[in-house]
């Protein structure tokens, strides 16, 4: 059986939400079928309200009904059924590393990403502020991308899809800026996972989903 005609796994996302694209990248690299449920964050569907209290994306409901809805744990499910180019690592020695990057993207560079986008609505300090405390995340990534082309070494892994979609929402806010920044090797990095294949290929505009339209795949044109 194909991909395209197994049962496909329903992922609910948000083209431009870090979290649902770093699920996407995962799922489309590990060449997993699935049905692609592009959600509006002000109307959340009923149908994902009833999988996942949280109401918000991702959420990736497998045949079986499993659901899982936290981004990295999508990531590691994904690639743990299908790792073609061994993201992972042998016996996952990448994963541990991985984490520990996760750590501080998801949580303090995280926090300090959304002050710097939304500068307007912390005004106890200023955009410049926010964006300085960024860099610290930003220098340290610099450091290892000045010695590896990729976050754990010369190949690409799972750190990469993880941090990715955050560096690209930070360089979106003044991308002016952040072409004329220090970041030389971070700049080449995020440059080559926007050109990629793989990138394009999640990123694919969609309509918001509604219960009995057909199905859109995801990758699909």
């Amino acid at each position: 059986m194909s991909r395209a005609s197994a049962t496909p796994n329903i992922l609910y996302s948000f083209r431009r939400c870090p979290y649902a694209m770093r699920a996407r990248l995962a799922l489309k690299y590990a060449d997993l079928p699935v049905e692609l449920r592009e959600v509006d964050l002000n109307a959340v569907p009923a149908e994902l309200t009833a999988v996942s209290s949280k109401n918000t994306v991702p959420v990736l409901v497998t045949p079986e009904g499993e659901v899982i809805d936290e981004s990295w744990d999508i990531v590691l499910w994904s690639l743990r059924r299908n790792d073609p180019d061994n993201w992972l690592g042998d016996d996952e020695e990448n994963v541990i590393p991985a984490d520990q990057l996760l750590e501080i993207n998801d949580f303090s560079f995280k926090e300090d990403l959304d002050h710097y986008k939304y500068f307007e609505r912390y005004p106890e300090h200023s955009q410049d502020y926010y964006r300085q405390r960024c860099e610290e995340f930003l220098e340290e990534l610099e450091d290892i991308l000045s010695e590896t082309r990729y976050l754990l070494g010369d190949r690409p892994s799972l750190a990469d899809i993880g941090v990715f979609p955050f560096i690209r929402q930070f360089a979106g806010v003044d991308r002016d800026w952040f072409d004329q920044s220090p970041y030389t090797h971070l700049r080449k990095w995020l440059d080559a996972w926007l050109a990629s294949r793989l990138f394009a290929s999640v990123m694919v505009k969609h309509p918001v989903w509604k219960a009995g339209d057909p199905p859109i795949y995801l990758g699909s044109e």
